[in-house]
């Protein structure tokens, strides 16, 4: 099973995300990011075998999850040779680097091996983008919009018919 822990959002983050990658759009070709796979990736696991999986709900369980007020302000790209990834960042937020730490911590102590790069919170937006002309990112991102969320989820990544589906497993709630 290929599995990360990550924040989902709601409809109307989701749509101000849409709007930022239509933008996008107007300055480049590539593979965009589908509107049901827009997450905030907390955690890579990568290919975790089931009996394993009651682990990483135990240590998820384990967190006081806090609601987290979370405010995209950027966008940007991460360079590769066969096209950039565009992304949306995030101001930095104290509460969501400690979810992060504590998870990735709780996860290691138990076994698990992780990606040693550091986290840079971002959601990705598009892959493999050859761009028509060099994108402003500030006009990209008119102004900056706020999120809500209060939980996280274990996600299974999978290809289903060709199309790359992101399934929640399991989720824990703010308390």
């Amino acid at each position: 099973m290929r599995l990360f822990i990550a924040i989902n959002f709601d409809t109307q983050t989701i749509e101000h995300m849409l709007d930022v990658q239509e933008r996008l759009r107007a300055v480049g070709k590539g593979n965009f990011s589908q509107p049901e796979n827009l997450h905030l990736t907390l955690v890579f696991l990568g290919e975790i075998a089931p009996d394993r999986v009651p682990a990483i709900r135990q240590i998820m369980s384990s967190l006081s999850v806090p609601v987290l007020r979370l405010c995209f302000n950027h966008v940007g790209s991460f360079k590769r040779d066969g096209g950039d990834i565009l992304w949306i960042g995030l101001a930095e937020n104290k509460a969501l680097l400690e979810v992060q730490r504590q998870l990735s911590q709780r996860l290691t102590d138990t076994g698990f091996v992780l990606e040693r790069r550091s986290f840079s919170p971002h959601i990705t937006l598009a892959r493999q983008v050859k761009f028509k002309v060099e994108p402003d990112y500030c006009a990209i991102l008119s102004e900056p919009f706020i999120a809500r969320t209060n939980s996280i989820s274990l996600m299974l990544s999978e290809r289903i018919g060709g199309k790359l589906t992101y399934t929640e497993q399991f989720s824990v709630t703010a308390k």
